[in-house]
């Protein structure tokens, strides 16, 4: 079942086309990345398909309802949660608090103002569930602002995850991290439930190549290549963009 269909979409600031034509059909359960060197448009691309900007053509449905220019939270509402390149979480609150809150943002009991959070239970059951899956149950009690770099960056795909979502969009994850914290954020994303489409934007290789199965190259908002990973390493255009140079130089550059 297709789950994400992106058909045709451009998006234009003034005189520059930052995507062109872009298309992108994601299937139930895919891992796929958009990866590109930096002003290739993904950053505009993940926010045209989370409602943050409209595209001014083309076309955006998740499970075949048209969300073409809809707001974020109706696109989240429809199953699909994104995370962004830099850390948004709230340093004053509590992991479990940071959890309870993104749970409760997409349950009705967010209507209900005169109980806290902690005192729904189904709320409390998940928050618990999401933070045992980012291995973070360790540090429920603990202040955001105590976690290192690589939990924070964990938090933020558990805070996407709180709202079960059927597609989850993850911009560049692994940004700032170290090579250990890399390798357990590799290793959590490789555990997500089989139901869960992901589309990833990451510059570092060893995480696309490690977590998706399939790979989109834009450079200058223009699709250079698609495929699986090894396909991806061999093309020449690919090897173009990212060296800069004629494809007869070091493939190994692409996966640095």
């Amino acid at each position: 079942m297709t789950q994400l269909a992106v058909s045709n979409i451009s998006k234009s600031f003034g005189a520059l086309r930052v995507i062109d034509k872009f298309d992108l059909e994601l299937k139930t359960g895919e891992r796929h990345a958009v990866i590109g060197p930096n002003g290739a448009g993904k950053t505009t691309l993940f926010n045209m398909i989370s409602g943050w900007l409209t595209p001014d053509t083309g076309t955006i449905k998740v499970e075949g309802k048209d969300l073409t220019g809809h707001s974020p939270q109706s696109v989240t509402q429809s199953g699909l949660a994104r995370s962004f390149q830099k850390n948004t979480l709230f340093d004053g609150l509590t992991v479990g608090e940071s959890l309870r809150l993104a749970v409760q943002a997409h349950s009705k009991a967010r209507f209900n103002f005169l109980q806290p959070a902690r005192r729904f239970k189904s709320i409390n059951r998940r928050a618990h569930e999401v933070a045992r899956q980012m291995e973070l149950e360790n540090v429920f009690g603990s202040q955001v602002k105590a976690l290192s770099y690589g939990q924070k960056r964990q938090l933020e795909v558990g805070l996407a995850l709180a709202c079960s979502p059927k597609i989850l969009l993850l911009d560049e994850p692994a940004a700032g991290t170290s090579p250990a914290e890399r390798a357990t954020l590799v290793r959590l994303l490789t555990t997500l439930p089989d139901d869960v489409t992901l589309l990833l934007v990451e510059h570092d290789m060893d995480v696309v190549f490690g977590v998706c199965s399939h790979i989109t190259v834009l450079n200058y908002g223009r699709i250079v290549a698609s495929g699986t990973p090894d396909e991806v390493r061999r093309d020449p255009e690919v090897r173009a963009a990212y060296l800069g140079e004629s494809a007869g130089h070091d493939e190994e550059a692409i996966s640095a």
